[in-house]
């Protein structure tokens, strides 16, 4: 009977494993842009803004996302914001919601960008951290980073 309980709960164990890389290699990221940053307060060290993204889930299930972390810096090094979101969000399945976030920047790295804008028109920046995903296909935590640039000219078209 021991034997027949192990096998039981090793094939369970195999099934619950199998279905987790099934639903990793189903996944697609959704798709990211930026709608909106509003000023919600300054401080001595720095602030503290709200930034809309619109997101689109290209996926045939619902994602919850449960937590994201994120750092943006310009260029290689120098810290403009960072910070931690555990509100949950819900896109449904092949459509788009507009996420709100808040975000923490420092003057030291409003400065370092505000340099590179005044020398050069543009902005070199890096943006890293991850999203916990729940969704039909499990729980899994996606890591993500992008980089670009962003000008001052293009912007103001």
């Amino acid at each position: 009977m021991k034997r027949i309980a192990m096998f039981g709960m090793a094939a369970v164990a195999v099934a619950v494993i199998g279905c987790s890389a099934l639903g990793r290699a189903a996944f697609q990221n959704p798709v990211v842009n930026l709608r909106d940053v509003r000023v919600l307060g300054l401080g001595t060290q720095g602030g503290q803004l709200e930034v809309q993204l619109g997101v689109y889930n290209p996926n045939n299930f619902r994602l919850d996302a449960t937590r994201m972390t994120y750092r943006v810096f310009v260029g290689d090094s120098v810290g403009l914001a960072s910070g931690a979101v555990d509100t949950r969000q819900t896109v449904q399945a092949t459509d788009s919601t507009i996420v709100k976030i808040p975000v923490s920047f420092t003057y030291s790295g409003l400065g370092a960008a505000a340099t590179q804008l005044l020398r050069t028109g543009a902005v070199n920046y890096r943006v890293l951290g991850d999203v916990t995903v729940g969704s039909a296909v499990g729980n899994f935590t996606v890591p993500y980073s992008a980089s670009g640039t962003f000008n001052s000219m293009a912007a103001a078209r």
